[in-house]
């Protein structure tokens, strides 16, 4: 239902809604496992999506039951984290969630009373977090409606593309924030209409 209403209300945007016509996407669903899906984010930070899924699985392999329990994963050796292909950067970052998580500070069931600003502010506290991380996290783990993360590179290429849009920098995210402003209460769809329609 609530995937109808935003179809109809981003619709209104011309341009967007030529995209929607042409993309079909599911509905935004979530897993809810905010601990996982930071833990998957560090690891994919500035690598291709082919290389960061190869060694989130050799990742995930450490662990008997392939799930990277916070207990376990605060106490590995580096060394053995270094062997699946994580940089020494990466692995203090993991370790960070991991203990975050050990010390009661990302509850599953919290979430649904924070909004998206307070999760933001809260997680970002851990060292190897940003707000884009946190932004991807809400939209997709636990299916906010209403992200817009404008220093996304996909959707800055795919808002460019699509509006014509000459400028750069800090005023480039400022226009696209002005043309994402009439999205809301949906802007999470139409970020995710946009990297579908500008995928390769």
């Amino acid at each position: 239902m609530e995937h109808s209403r935003a179809i109809e209300h981003l619709s209104r945007d011309e341009r967007l809604g030529q995209v929607i016509a042409t993309v079909g996407l599911p509905p935004l669903t979530a897993d809810g496992d905010l601990y996982r899906g930071l833990l998957r984010a560090i690891v994919y930070q500035q690598l291709s999506g082919k290389a960061a899924g190869t060694i989130f699985g050799r990742f995930l392999g450490l662990f008997p039951d392939g799930y990277p329990h916070a207990q376990q994963l605060a106490t590995m050796e580096p060394e053995t984290l270094r062997a699946v292909g994580l940089s020494r950067q990466k692995l203090s970052y993991l370790q960070n969630v991991a203990n975050f998580f050990l010390d009661g500070q990302i509850e599953a069931e919290k979430w649904s009373q924070w909004d998206d600003e307070a999760a933001i502010q809260h997680l970002t506290q851990i060292k190897g977090v940003g707000r884009w991380t946190v932004q991807m996290l809400l939209l997709f783990n636990l299916g906010r409606p209403d992200i817009f993360a404008p220093d996304d590179l996909g959707i800055q290429q795919a808002m460019i593309r699509l509006y014509d849009i000459r400028e750069s920098g800090r005023a480039l995210r400022q226009r696209m924030a002005a043309i994402a402003e009439p999205w809301r209460p949906y802007r999470s769809y139409a970020c995710r209409y946009l990297w579908r329609w500008n995928a390769p």
